[in-house]
C-alpha cells in the first residue's frame, strides 16, 4: 500500500465522522484535518483520500478550500487521488456534493491519477458538480438522509480504491 494521507474538512463533524469511517478500513493512513495540514509534510505520501463537504451553494468547506489553494503548489502529477464527499440530496438536490466536484475542477488542472468514482445510480438529486458521464467523481455520502448506508458504500468504494492501486 502506497504512503497514504486522509485528509479532511469538516465544519459541524459529519466529514470528520465519515474520514474516521475510511480511516478505519485503511488503518495505515495518516488521518489530517485539513485545518492542521502541513503541505511541505504532504511531498512525501503517493496517494491521498480527500473529503470534504458542500457548504452555501455548492461551495467546499471553509478549512478544506484553504488548505486546497496551498496543496495546488504541489507536483500531483505522480499522486493518486480519491474523493468523497458529503452533501443533503433532499434539501439541495440540485448542488449534491457539489464542494466534492469543485475539488475534483481544482485538482484535475495538477494532473493527478483519479481513482474511486461511483455510479449515481442509487441517489435522488437533480444537479451535481461531482456527477460526469453518469459517475461520480468520488463517494458521495449523505448522513443527513441516508446515514443507514454509509458504511455499505464506505466498504464497497475502499475495495475498489485498493484494487485500484
Amino acid at each position: 500500500m502506497p504512503k497514504t494521507a486522509i485528509i479532511y474538512g469538516s465544519s459541524v463533524g459529519n466529514t470528520r465522522f465519515v474520514a474516521e469511517k475510511v480511516h478505519a478500513v485503511f488503518p495505515d493512513a495518516d488521518l489530517i484535518p485539513a485545518e492542521t495540514a502541513n503541505v511541505e509534510e504532504l511531498k512525501s505520501y503517493d496517494f491521498f483520500i480527500m473529503g470534504t463537504s458542500t457548504w452555501g451553494v455548492g461551495q467546499i468547506q471553509d478549512d478544506f478550500e484553504t488548505f486546497v489553494e496551498k496543496f495546488l503548489t504541489l507536483d500531483l502529477s505522480q499522486k493518486t487521488i480519491a474523493l468523497f464527499g458529503l452533501g443533503d440530496q433532499q434539501t439541495y438536490p440540485d448542488t449534491f456534493c457539489d464542494g466534492m466536484g469543485k475539488l475534483y475542477e481544482l485538482l484535475e488542472e495538477k494532473n493527478p491519477r483519479f481513482v474511486g468514482q461511483w455510479p449515481g445510480d442509487d441517489y435522488d438529486f437533480s444537479e451535481s458538480k461531482a456527477y460526469r458521464d453518469e459517475m461520480f467523481v468520488g463517494l458521495p455520502l449523505d448522513e443527513d438522509n441516508e446515514p443507514d448506508l454509509t458504511d455499505g458504500r464506505i466498504a464497497i468504494w475502499s475495495e475498489d480504491l485498493k484494487d485500484a492501486l
